[in-house]
């Protein structure tokens, strides 16, 4: 168990590493969000490219910060049906649920990394590269990967009552 929860460890403290990078990105997207808008409706005169780089600052917000929301359990989950399960029962149908959320994941990182490596487009109006941002669906896939392949182990060994 005490590979387990080594594994646990360094999987958690990478994923708040990366989640860490997004939420700095909150106060800018914040920032220049407002500054258009004032700039916008005082002046008429809107800040060029500020669509462009929201757009940007959300996808490295979102795609970094879904394996930290797996961590710390605050995806929406359902249990209507399940919470009438006996606890076997619920953690038998949880695995089900990770392998599957596995699977699809995988497809996700595996073609988020085809298509950063394989892009050239650049944005309309900065000129900004696609692929870095392309690539962050492969790392933020690979993030949420981890972590739902640690509470899939976790669930198993508390099925098998080894925690």
């Amino acid at each position: 168990m005490d590979g387990l929860e080594s594994f646990k460890k360094i999987v958690h403290r990478t994923t708040y590493s990366v989640c860490v990078v997004g939420m700095f990105l909150a106060i800018p997207l914040m920032l220049i969000t407002t500054c258009d808008v004032i700039s916008r409706g005082f002046f008429n005169k809107p800040i060029a490219g500020t669509l462009e780089l929201s757009e940007y600052m959300l996808a490295i917000i979102i795609l970094l910060g879904a394996a930290y929301t797996q961590q710390v359990q605050g995806h929406v989950g359902v249990d209507f049906l399940t919470s009438k399960f006996s606890p076997r029962g619920q953690k038998l149908c949880k695995i089900i649920t990770d392998v599957a959320s596995l699977a699809i994941i995988t497809i996700l990182t595996v073609y988020g990394y085809i298509e950063g490596v394989h892009e050239t487009a650049v944005s309309d109006q900065l000129r900004v590269p696609q692929w870095p941002f392309k690539l962050l669906v492969a790392i933020g896939g690979l993030m949420l990967w981890l972590e739902v392949f640690v509470d899939l182990l976790t669930s198993i060994a508390i099925l098998r009552g080894r925690k």
